[in-house]
This record gives structure tokens, sequence and C-alpha cells, in this order.
């Protein structure tokens, strides 16, 4: 996997002089709520701030007649600013901010185009965050989960604003956790499906991702005291861009994740705002 990571890395970095234009796509936005009172309100209501920045960017490009190169990175980081009253002093104060929305998410494959119904692909992606408060100090960029997969893709549709494909293959985890001493890492069969469309004459753009995990193999398993671990594992995520205006967008997005390691139920994100979002390119 170490020479995957390698081959992948450098065909990232030359690949910029090779072949065809990159096509790209580029997109920022930055959203804000804020709530106040005034030091003489009569009532106990407190104030809070809320903010959200979100970077989404997608460089892909046919590096020969048989290899296609697609990258993507995620980025997105919040905070929430609340206000508390000091009923000892009768006073309202705030608090630290308190991280809200905090990921990472690079992600680059190689698809080798041969003709068929299916194309061979091979995968690298990184998912982070930019701040980790889980453990006594924080930490920069922690935890990391690195994922290599291989297998086979099909694309079943592709124009220029709409796509649906599919990957199916062997996917190998590595867990690397500073607050930890020693990483984990496991290995199974992974699905992976994207679709991204325009709705209503490009008013609503939607980008929905299902990613299914079946681990066959866990590197702490002899640890354990029960089978979890191979439980099926599934990320959903949904993202609604409603554009209201040319620099004004309401912004939805929508996660579902089910890992039994974590949790027994299913866990549900949920982020709505209206702010300020344009598109680079």
């Amino acid at each position: 996997m170490g020479k995957l990571i390698l081959i992948l890395l450098m065909i990232g970095i030359f690949s910029f002089s090779w072949a065809a234009e990159w096509e790209k796509e580029a997109s920022v936005s930055f959203t804000m709520s804020q709530q106040s009172y005034s030091k003489n309100w009569s009532g106990i209501e407190t104030g809070s701030i809320s903010w959200i920045f979100n970077a989404d960017f997608l460089a892909e490009k046919e590096l020969s007649e048989l290899i296609n190169n697609k990258n993507s990175v995620k980025i997105a980081f919040g905070q929430t600013h609340n206000q508390v009253f000091d009923s000892e002093e009768g006073e309202k104060n705030w608090e630290s901010p308190q991280k809200s929305t905090d990921v990472i998410d690079i992600k680059s494959r190689l698809r080798f185009k041969l003709g068929k119904m299916v194309d061979p692909f091979c995968s690298l992606r990184l998912e982070s965050q930019f701040i980790d408060e889980s453990g006594e100090d924080n930490k920069i960029f922690n935890p990391n989960t690195i994922t290599e997969a291989f297998g086979l893709a099909r694309i079943w549709q592709k124009e220029e604003s709409k796509e649906f494909s599919t990957t199916l293959g062997a996917a190998f985890k590595q867990y690397i956790d500073a607050n930890l001493n020693d990483a984990t890492n496991d290995g199974g069969l992974e699905i992976v499906s994207e679709y991204k469309t325009p709705v209503f004459k490009e008013i609503i753009h939607y980008n929905s991702t299902l990613s299914l995990y079946k681990p066959f193999y866990y590197s702490e398993s002899d640890d354990m005291e029960n089978d979890d671990w191979k439980t099926m594992r599934l990320d959903w995520q949904n993202d609604f861009d409603v554009k209201l205006h040319s620099l004004v967008a309401l912004k939805f997005y929508f996660q579902v994740i089910y890992n039994k390691l974590e949790d027994d139920e299913i866990q549900m994100q949920e982020t709505l705002g209206i702010g300020i979002s344009y598109k680079l390119f």
C-alpha cells in the first residue's frame, strides 16, 4: 500500500503538465447567525453566535487516452459562541467558542479506461480534522484516517453538470490518532456511489455520496470481547445548495453514519444556513 500512495502522489504532482487541461470546480461559502440581548434585558434569554466556512474543490483530467485522474478536496470549519447567565453576579458572560463543524476530506482516484462496462481504479483518501479537542491537549490535524482502495469503477452518467458513478473494490484503512500509542488498521470490501445534479434550472445543486464498508480484518480484533468491528458501516452525505442570489445561497447538509464501533445507533448530522457563497470557477 505504501507503493500505491507514492505512485498516486507522484502522478498527482506531474500530471499538472500532462495532456489536456484540468476541468476545475471550486466554491466557497460562509454562513453566520447571531442573537444577542442587552445587559439590562429583563428575561434570562442568552445570546449566541454561530459561523461555518465551507470550501469545495474538484479537479479532473485525462492524463492520457487510458487514464483519468479525479481529485477532490472538501473542508469545513465552524464554531458556536454561547452566552451564559451568571446567577451570582447577575450578568451574562460569553463562554469560549465551541467547535461545531470540522472536516478535512481529500480524495484522489485513477481510473483506467478500457472501453468496457467497468474500468479498473485505484484511489487514496485522507480524512482528518483541523483541531481535535477530545484529549487533554488540543491536537492539530488529528485524528487521521487513510484509505487505499482498488477495484472496478462504473460511470453510469456523465454530462456537463450531472454525474453518477460507482466504485466497488478492496479497501484498506489506517487509523492514526495522536492521543493513542499505536495506530490501528482494517481491510474489507467497499462500495461508493457518487451523484450530483442541478435541479430547477440549476437553482439547486445536489451532491450525494453513499459509502458502504464491510471489514473482514481488524488489527485489534483479538483484544475485543465482541465482533462489532465486523458490522457493515454506512456513511451517507448529502449537500443541497440553493442559489438565492449571485452571492447569497441557502446551504443544507445532511449526513447519516452507522458504525457500531462508535455507537449502536444510527448517527445523524444536519446543518442549515444562509450566507455568502461564491463559485471561483
